[in-house]
């Protein structure tokens, strides 16, 4: 004697993850332009290019910091490596910290800490376009700098 049968739910053809991923990176920019608000990736975008440009010639992490941000921000890397280096660079952006950024010499050593091992985790989907894109706007950054002083 048999039990009844269960039907389940077919499965899903397509990851549920990448579609989503899919449709905001599809419809995100509408969303903002309809709402007119600004966003919190628009507020960590303006946060970030702030900070850096502040500290950029005292930072000797900047250049794995604009890689990451490259590649954060780049619509062909996957959803969980983004969230990771999203969250590093909002530890690097956020004003408090585990040690504070105002301290000398110590200051950024847990946000290189952190960077690094955020890196470490996707460090296969940091290409060498986000890296040759972070050299050059480094480059950009300080010799702009060492002009205006």
């Amino acid at each position: 004697m048999r039990g009844p049968s269960v039907r389940l739910a077919p499965r899903p053809a397509t990851n549920h993850m990448t579609d989503m991923a899919f449709a905001r990176a599809a419809f995100w920019r509408q969303d903002e332009q309809e709402t007119g608000r600004d966003t919190d990736e628009q507020a960590l975008r303006r946060r970030f290019w702030r900070k850096l440009r502040a500290v950029a010639a005292r930072v000797p992490f900047a250049e794995d910091l604009l890689a990451a941000y490259y590649c954060a921000f780049d619509r062909a890397t996957p959803l969980s490596v983004k969230a990771t280096l999203l969250g590093a660079i909002a530890y690097f952006v956020l004003p408090t910290d585990a040690i504070p950024d105002v301290l000398p010499v110590l200051g950024f050593t847990d946000d290189a800490a952190f960077l690094a091992a955020a890196i470490r985790v996707v460090a296969g989907h940091i290409t060498p376009e986000h890296r040759y894109m972070a050299k050059e706007k480094l480059a950009a950054m300080t010799s702009r700098d060492s002009r205006a002083a």
